[in-house]
């Protein structure tokens, strides 16, 4: 048991010795930050998803997991009853970029505009720690805002 602790230990010293590395765990992805739709990677070509663009993307999380990462979006369509939301990866010409399209699908009847709160979409996507180690920037995009993370 005691060698398992100080082993334990000195991995994390060694991990926290990193420095800029990848390794360390400071280094993951920090808080997302708003940037202009005209910023954000925009895909060449219209995809066959008939979903729309959520009109704004308010939130983006990165959570660690051990076998990868989480990433969460919340997004805020213009009233209530959107659905089958969805982040569907876009392709990039950045190989340590992702990009994601948050896409929903209108609600079948019109419903009143709802205070925000109400209308709020939540969804996530896994990222698997091969593909992490490649990463630099994850994105996620919405008809009129995107939330971008780095490292």
């Amino acid at each position: 048991m005691r060698r398992q602790v100080l082993a334990g230990l000195a991995a994390t010293l060694v991990l926290a010795a990193c420095g800029q590395s990848r390794l360390n765990p400071r280094n993951w992805f920090g808080r997302s930050r708003r940037v202009r739709p005209e910023t954000a990677p925009v895909p060449a070509a219209e995809p066959a998803d008939p979903r729309q663009l959520v009109a704004e993307v308010t939130g983006l999380a990165i959570d660690r997991t051990p076998t990868g990462a989480i990433v969460r979006a919340t997004g805020l369509p213009p009233t209530q009853g959107w659905w089958e939301a969805e982040l569907v990866e876009v392709e990039t010409d950045d190989p340590e970029a992702v990009v994601f399209d948050f896409r929903v699908s209108p609600p079948a009847e019109t419903f009143p505009a709802a205070p925000a709160r109400a209308r709020e979409v939540t969804v996530a996507a896994f990222l698997s720690n091969a593909r992490l180690a490649t990463l630099r920037t994850i994105t996620v995009q919405g008809a009129n805002s995107a939330r971008t993370a780095g490292r």
